[in-house]
């Protein structure tokens, strides 16, 4: 076989594959003849039907399958000899003319980029960190009370309130018209808690029961109902009843409801502060890791492998199909997604991919077997049954693999902020959960 590499342009090559005929056609006969002896066809016993029946009906498929066969072959030989690292699948075509005997192709292909990391050490990055505040302890706390309220109906001389669970009639109409969704029965939600808009809480705020209002209400530009974003409706509101809510008493039952042994407040509260520095451990490395990627992207220099790149931009049309599936949504196989919007993310994964990749190999970043398992066993601690999480994550290769990239990344964070120019930032509790 003879091998001839010629570099196109970047990152693109081609091989001019050479193959002999007789090898191609040999084993064709070869194949075929495995075939005849279990190949069946009207009038002959199995075994027996005559190798030109069995040539007309299956020669065809079989002279295709030794050709990806053998040009498989004849192109991971080459590239192996000429240490060659391939991205992505070549482009097969076979040439016009080729010597007598002989059947020619070209491979056209792209190879994986040289990555020049950038200078870590001249690297900026912002590196935050929260505290767990008693302050934060205490708005947990009633975050878990109104988990756990009940409500009571009001006399009819209350008027609702901030905190009361109403229920309404109400329709809305723009241009004396009844829009979509503008227009429900028996309809609860708890005033000053922002599910519904400013307006509407403040027209319904104050009311008594059986009491109704008109009221004007005008839809913001940027609201999610873009057929009435922008646009002013008449509304009709009839409250129905009102039922003021009774939060629970932090107690010795409120702390045994939550699983404390003998009510303890005092454990109570430490039990909230273990969970919520996990869950600040948690988005602090998230928000860190992604300055740190940001960080390393812009400092590497490469080519991006455009068949990379289209890669994962398939991967992302692919997985918006499989989200509009599971909304619901039909004939999403078939919905327009213009893959053109994903192209800058995609190539932003394949540029950090590369680059982290590289920083991994050069500094030994590996993932360890002690790292994936302290990290298994951390993501456990916020279960009910931890052993059980943690059997859950060891039961399968592909829920490992995913830890494992997680590690590496962690690694990988940890690795540059000891080397770059790392600015310290407290972020306030509010700001890092609501990220």
């Amino acid at each position: 076989m003879a091998v001839t590499v010629e570099t196109l342009e970047k990152l693109e090559r081609k091989i001019t594959l050479t193959l002999s005929a007789d090898l191609i056609n040999n084993e064709v006969e070869s194949r075929l003849k495995r075939l005849a002896r279990t190949v069946k066809a009207d009038g002959f016993r199995p075994g027996k039907v005559p190798m030109s029946i069995v040539a007309q009906r299956h020669g065809y498929a079989v002279q295709y399958e030794v050709m990806n066969d053998k040009v498989g072959e004849a192109f991971a030989q080459a590239v192996s000899e000429a240490q060659l690292r391939v991205a992505g699948a070549p482009r097969i075509t076979e040439k016009d003319s080729s010597p007598e005997g002989q059947l020619a192709f070209d491979a056209t292909f792209e190879v994986y980029p040289e990555v020049k990391l950038g200078d870590l050490s001249a690297v900026e990055v912002e590196r935050v960190s929260t505290e767990v505040s008693e302050e934060a302890i205490d708005k947990t706390l009633e975050i878990l009370r109104k988990q756990r309220r009940s409500f009571a109906q009001r006399p009819a001389a209350d008027a609702a309130a901030d905190g009361d669970r109403v229920t309404i009639d109400f329709e809305g109409k723009i241009d004396g018209e009844t829009f979509a969704g503008g227009k429900a029965e028996d309809f609860q939600f708890i005033l000053g808690e922002g599910r519904m808009l400013e307006e509407f809480e403040k027209a319904v705020r104050g009311m008594k029961s059986g009491e109704s209002k008109t009221f004007p209400l005008k839809f913001p530009d940027d609201y999610h109902g873009k057929d009435v974003a922008g646009k002013e409706a008449d509304f009709l509101v009839t409250v129905k009843k009102i039922e003021e809510q009774k939060l629970p008493e932090i107690n010795q039952a409120f702390a045994e409801s939550l699983g404390i042994p003998e009510g303890s407040i005092d454990a109570l509260r430490a039990d909230i502060k273990k969970n919520l520095e996990r869950e600040v451990k948690f988005r602090v490395l998230a928000r860190n890791k992604n300055a740190v990627m940001e960080a390393l992207a812009q400092s590497a220099e490469l080519d991006l492998p455009k068949s990379l790149v289209q890669n994962e931009v398939d991967r992302m049309v692919a997985g918006a199909r499989a989200d509009l599936k599971n909304r619901g949504v039909k004939d999403a196989d078939n919905a327009p997604i213009p893959a053109e919007v994903f192209q800058p993310q995609a190539e932003r994964r394949v540029r950090l991919g590369l680059v982290v990749a590289e920083l991994v190999k050069a500094n030994g970043l590996q993932a360890k077997p002690d790292q994936i398992k302290a990290h298994i066993e951390e993501l456990a601690q916020s279960y009910e049954k931890p052993q059980e999480v943690v059997r859950w994550y060891f039961g399968d290769n592909q829920r490992l693999a995913e830890v494992e990239a997680v590690v590496l990344e962690n690694n990988v964070t940890e690795f540059v902020l000891g080397k770059a120019k790392v600015t310290d930032k407290q972020l306030p509790f509010d700001e890092l959960m609501s990220a």
